[in-house]
């Protein structure tokens, strides 16, 4: 577990970190270091929390969304893990795809991470860790996002309604890609997914 008595300090060095990455593979191997840095009981702590907002889902929505909760959580963060073993950076010398959505998104870590009120109340008592376990979530987004140039909710999500994260000739879509616009912190605002036009 980390041992920082000033996450405000803290976060605010990890988000600066990632915006001075001028390529995917240094951005992928600042997040890998950032990842690692959480403990087994972290990881079950997050992991708990990724669960309990499933079930607060309705039915039968929730049983369809649980399969893209896990993969977000279990699926990415292995991913992540993988290519820094493979030594993956090494050959990731492309730049940042939508490098200014990409500082934008670097900027809004910090107070989304430090938001006096997160969505819900988080499992376990060490309540000083709660903005680092919110900043896993944004490094895991980051990671999909400006990484691997894909949606920050894994293809195939499913949204009422009946639509779903979906790929057309090379470009991803999001039926909810542009419906976030005022909730400030949502990965949905700086996601490379474009607006699914059949839900305008």
């Amino acid at each position: 577990m980390r041992t920082v008595t000033d996450p405000d300090t803290e976060i605010r060095r990890i988000a600066a970190v990632m915006q001075a990455a001028k390529t995917k593979g240094e951005l992928g191997e600042i997040l890998a270091r950032e990842v690692k840095r959480f403990s087994r009981y972290d990881l079950t702590v997050i992991s708990a929390r990724v669960r309990q907002e499933v079930e607060l889902l309705p039915k039968p929505y929730r049983e369809k969304f649980r399969p893209y909760a896990e993969k977000w959580f279990f699926g990415r963060y292995h991913e992540l893990l993988k290519c820094d073993r493979e030594g993956t950076w090494q050959q990731m010398l492309d730049p940042i795809t939508d490098r200014q959505t990409f500082d934008k998104f670097c900027r809004m870590i910090p107070d989304a991470c430090l938001r006096d009120n997160p969505d819900a109340p988080y499992p376990g008592e060490n309540e000083t860790m709660v903005p680092f376990y919110l900043l896993f979530y944004y490094l895991l987004s980051a990671f999909a996002m400006y990484v691997r140039d894909e949606p920050g909710h894994p293809e195939g999500t499913p949204f009422p309604g009946g639509f779903f994260v979906h790929r057309k000739k090379g470009k991803y879509y999001c039926a909810i890609r542009d419906k976030e616009e005022e909730i400030w912190h949502s990965i949905c605002n700086y996601c490379p997914a474009l607006q699914d036009p059949e839900n305008i």
